[in-house]
């Protein structure tokens, strides 16, 4: 069990033992006072001091009587089992206590907010959604409005409701949190390539511009702007868009060449791609920057000054998929033995490359050849990245 369980099993048997004791202290005149709660505190704080939490926790449970005094404890434990990965038990806890008479507005209002965690948990999406709408309607306790506004705006948008989650977010929400933030600019851009899916590239660009105003540094969105020039063949708007890209975030250059260079092609402009791709170089010098320029140089100048760029870069800084080309270049001209020699460096840097992922979530670490907008595995949006080093960019 990871510590941080461990302490909140803990803080749970301190919270139930301090209420013990008042009520025992209350009970002391009493004869007649009943005793078995107090025998199966000890007996949980056995199980607990065995290392057998599950025991513990279920003990403690059934010893623990509901009431105004022990519902954050209640709260406590249910929540616990959540974390554990038994939301089922954690909802049937939180119920519980949602069926008390005796609970305060507040109290009620609290294990609602902790009963829709529950519901999203298990997937019971719509009726975690009626409980969140509820305390946003209802509520007048600030934090808690913000709390289950978070809960919605994510429900909504694993339901790939963008507008309806954007909606609920609020100015406030998305200025106060940085993530937030990034995730609204992405819903935005939702809808945009909706839109544009839909032939819509007025409405499209509206959802584009509103991106760039909530999060500036959204490069998503300047990639779908830029899509949308090309679309209606305005390739040099495109080409300016793309250009932004690296000074909303450098990481990202790599992944606007693709475009970039289509544009430049279909404006049959390959000196103002080797001109751009230059500048490019000098600020970013990524390996895909590399291999592009070494590329229109081989097509343009021939092998020679493609083989010069790419030597020059590699004794700047090494990088397997420099390596990998430059030998691409080599064999181009070589003959016999040295072409047989070529080929086996060849097989080895492609396989090496052919095992190495492209982009990888700075938050959760999954990695993959995809750039992912929303990554598969925590889910949160725009924290994935091109690869650097010498096995990437």
């Amino acid at each position: 069990m990871p510590d941080a369980l461990l302490l909140t099993v803990l803080a749970a048997a301190v919270a139930i033992g301090w209420w013990l004791g008042r009520r025992e202290r209350h009970k002391a005149h009493d004869p007649a006072s009943p005793t078995g709660l107090a025998r199966d505190y000890f007996v949980g704080l056995n199980y607990l001091l065995n290392d057998q939490q599950d025991r513990a926790i279920e003990t403690f449970v059934g010893a623990l009587e509901v009431n105004s005094e022990t519902i954050e404890t209640h709260i406590t434990l249910g929540n616990l089992f959540r974390s554990r990965g038994e939301a089922d038990r954690a909802m049937k806890i939180h119920q519980n206590l949602l069926a008390r008479p005796s609970l305060s507005a507040a109290q009620g209002e609290r294990v609602q907010l902790e009963l829709a965690r529950d519901f999203l948990t298990l997937g019971l999406l719509d009726r975690a959604e009626r409980l969140l709408k509820g305390l946003l309607r209802d509520s007048q306790d600030a934090p808690l409005r913000q709390a289950a506004r978070r809960l919605l705006a994510d429900l909504l948008e694993r339901e790939g409701e963008w507008a309806a989650a954007f909606e609920v977010a609020n100015p406030q929400l998305v200025e106060e949190d940085e993530e937030r933030r990034r995730a609204a600019a992405h819903w935005l851009c939702q809808l945009a390539e909706e839109e544009r899916a839909n032939a819509s590239p007025t409405l499209a660009r509206r959802h584009l511009k509103r991106a760039l105003n909530v999060d500036p540094r959204c490069v998503r969105a300047n990639l779908l702007l830029a899509a949308l020039e090309h679309d209606t063949a305005h390739y040099r708007q495109a080409i300016t868009l793309l250009s932004r890209i690296p000074a909303q975030d450098p990481a990202f250059t790599p992944t606007m060449l693709e475009p970039l260079a289509y544009n430049y092609q279909l404006l049959d402009d390959a000196e103002g791609l080797t001109r751009h791709l230059h500048e490019l170089l000098e600020r970013h010098p990524y390996t895909s920057v590399i291999i592009l320029l070494a590329e229109t140089l081989r097509q343009r100048e021939g092998i020679e000054p493609a083989i010069a760029l790419v030597s020059e870069q590699l004794n700047r800084e090494a990088s397997l998929g420099a390596l990998d080309y430059l030998i691409d270049l080599y064999r181009q001209h070589s003959r016999g033995e040295a072409l047989e020699q070529l080929a086996l460096l060849k097989r080895h840097t492609a396989d090496l490359l052919g095992k190495l992922p492209r982009h990888r979530c700075r938050r959760c670490g999954f990695s993959g050849d995809r750039l992912h907008w929303q990554c598969p595995r925590c889910r949160s949006w725009g924290t994935t990245r091109p690869i650097t080093g010498i096995e990437g960019e």
